[in-house]
C-alpha cells in the first residue's frame, strides 16, 4: 500500500496523536500529512459553552494540537471547532461537506479516521461522515480506522480487529508520548490508558501481534488497487 498524501480525520484534538502519531513520526519525511479536527474537544465539560472561559479553553486546546503535531513533523492542520460531545446534534451533511471539501483541497490518496468500536459517539459521527466523503469516485484509494485509547477499547460490545500493522521504533513510541504530553489535562496515571505506560503497553501489544517490538494497528476499511 503506497501512501503519498494522507488525511487524518479526528473528532477532537488528541485523537490524532493517540491513533496515528507513531505512523506520522515514522513517515514524516516520506508522506505529506494533513490533520483536521471536526469538534473542539472541550465544551462538553462546561455548563456554559458560550462563556469566555470555554472559548479560551478551546483556543488553548487548539494550541496544544498544533504543538503536539510539531513533535511528529506535521504542520498542516485545521480546526473546525464544532461542539464537543454534541456532534449528534449537528446535521450529518455539515460534517460530510467539511470532509469532502478537505479531500477536494488536499487530494489525499489515503484517509485515516475513527473506528466504529469506539465508546465516544462523536467518533461514530466522524466515521460515518468519512465513509460518505470517501465513497468511490472521491479520489481516495484507501480508508483506514485507527484506535483511540480510552475509547476504542472501552466500547466493549464490539472489539477493534486490526488487520494492518505498522512497525515502530522505540523513538517513534517515545515521540508519540511526548506529543500526547502536550495535552496536560488529558494525561492520567497508570493503569489509565492515557498514560506513558498505557501508550507503551499498546505499542508492545500491537508489536507482539505482528512479530515486532512496537507497532500501531489499523483496520483497513477499503483499498482500491
Amino acid at each position: 500500500m503506497e501512501i503519498k498524501r494522507a488525511l487524518v480525520v479526528a473528532a477532537h484534538p488528541d485523537d490524532d496523536i493517540l491513533g496515528v502519531a507513531g505512523f506520522m513520526n515514522k513517515y514524516k519525511n516520506d508522506i505529506q500529512f494533513r490533520v483536521i479536527f471536526i469538534a473542539e474537544g472541550t465544551t462538553c465539560r462546561f455548563d456554559n459553552v458560550d462563556s469566555q472561559l470555554a472559548s479560551a479553553e478551546i483556543q488553548r486546546r487548539n494550541n496544544c494540537g498544533i504543538n503536539a503535531l510539531k513533535h511528529v513533523g506535521v504542520t498542516e492542520c485545521e480546526f473546525y471547532n464544532l461542539p464537543c460531545g454534541r456532534l449528534d446534534q449537528v446535521d450529518q451533511l455539515v460534517i460530510n461537506k467539511i470532509i469532502e471539501s478537505e479531500i477536494e483541497l488536499f487530494k489525499p490518496d489515503t484517509v485515516f479516521t475513527h473506528s466504529t468500536c469506539d465508546s465516544n459517539k462523536d467518533h461514530h459521527k466522524v466515521y460515518d461522515a468519512t465513509i460518505i466523503a470517501t465513497r468511490p469516485g472521491s479520489g481516495v484509494r484507501s480508508v483506514l480506522s485507527y484506535e483511540v485509547l480510552s475509547s476504542t477499547e472501552w466500547g466493549f460490545a464490539k472489539a477493534f480487529t486490526p488487520n494492518v500493522f505498522v512497525s515502530l521504533s522505540y523513538e517513534d513510541v517515545q515521540t508519540k508520548w511526548k506529543a500526547l504530553s502536550c495535552y496536560e489535562s488529558e494525561i492520567e496515571e497508570f493503569p489509565h490508558p492515557r498514560s506513558k505506560e498505557g501508550i507503551m503497553t499498546l505499542a508492545k501489544l500491537r508489536g507482539m501481534q505482528s512479530s515486532t517490538l512496537y507497532a500501531e494497528a489499523f483496520q483497513l476499511v477499503r483499498h482500491c488497487i
